[in-house]
């Protein structure tokens, strides 16, 4: 049922939480291909600053970025291992919300396995959600996986 299954990361504990449920999910349904995710942003300043920084050190501090979030996947690919499953990893570079959407329409996975920190009220609006807004966005399943530690509330 899920063949193909996408898991964003973020190079977080908590976002590694989703390991034991991916694990099941594959054996229990047979999955063929899983792909780990994970979006570089790109450098911002920080609003109303006077900072300056050149073009050679924003295409640098961007390049490396992107060599960390690989090596990292790289890394966890190495590491895991899930009989009969191929397993994958790709860097995306943009805003992490859109990009994991617009992924999901290109790649069309039968499921999104995706860690949540269960914020609610002001703090969910101030740091927003990027699991909520896959959930929200993409054309698939999203399975998400509340952290452990999460505090129950609206």
């Amino acid at each position: 049922m899920y063949e193909r299954i996408v898991v964003p990361l973020d190079g977080s504990e908590l976002a590694e939480c989703v390991f034991p449920h991916l694990e099941t999910i594959a054996k229990g349904c047979g999955a063929k291909n899983i792909t780990f995710v994970r979006v570089v942003e790109p450098f911002r300043t920080t609003a109303g600053g006077e900072v300056v920084f050149s073009e050679e050190y924003v295409k640098k501090y961007e390049a490396d970025s992107k060599a960390v979030a690989k090596n990292y996947l790289d890394s966890l690919v190495g590491k895991l291992s899930y009989s009969g499953v191929s397993l994958r990893s790709e860097v995306l570079f943009g805003r992490p919300a859109d990009m994991l959407v617009d992924y999901a329409k290109k790649k069309n996975p039968d499921l999104v396995i995706i860690a949540t920190h269960g914020r609610s009220g002001v703090s969910r609006w101030v740091w927003g959600s990027v699991a909520d807004r896959i959930l929200r966005a993409a054309c698939v399943p999203v399975l998400m996986i509340r952290a452990p530690g999460c505090v129950p509330g609206i």
